[in-house]
């Protein structure tokens, strides 16, 4: 079996832009602020922190933050009551934080929240949905295995 021709010059970067522009259209701040009254930042954090509880450090470098604004973070999710801080075991000079059970309920719902596809996507039909869903895996699979090299 040959492989297909490949697609005439510019039609990737026009694929690309048309996706990006897509994506980055579908806009969840919005929806979080609304429901939930965060930001995406926090909500990562929530989400992250359903994975067990992590120290300060660990939460910086998860969501590609500085420290200190990983602690300014996490100082407001504690005044929300959406996470509560313990001494590490090994070394009492750190913290470890901790989802409290409402933190549980709106990681949930901040991660429900991201998940919901866009209208549009939900509404094609099941043939394009699974091509598309193959064209995505092909590339994430060529995306990894070039990561791993």
């Amino acid at each position: 079996m040959t492989a297909p021709p490949p697609a005439p010059p510019g039609t990737a970067s026009r694929v690309w832009t048309a996706m990006h522009e897509y994506v980055t259209g579908q806009d969840r701040r919005r929806a979080l602020r609304a429901a939930l009254d965060l930001g995406p930042g926090k909500a990562e954090v929530l989400i992250k922190l359903t994975g067990g509880p992590m120290t300060l450090r660990e939460i910086a470098l998860a969501v590609d933050v500085d420290p200190p604004a990983a602690t300014a973070g996490v100082n407001q999710l504690e005044a929300r009551g959406l996470v509560h801080r313990t001494a590490h075991p090994d070394d009492n000079r750190r913290k470890l934080v901790h989802l409290t059970e409402a933190g549980h309920d709106t990681a949930r719902r901040a991660q429900a929240i991201l998940a919901e596809p866009p209208a549009e996507l939900a509404r094609l039909d099941s043939e394009d949905l699974a091509r598309l869903d193959e064209i995505l895996t092909r590339l994430r699979a060529a995306s990894t295995d070039r990561a791993t090299r």
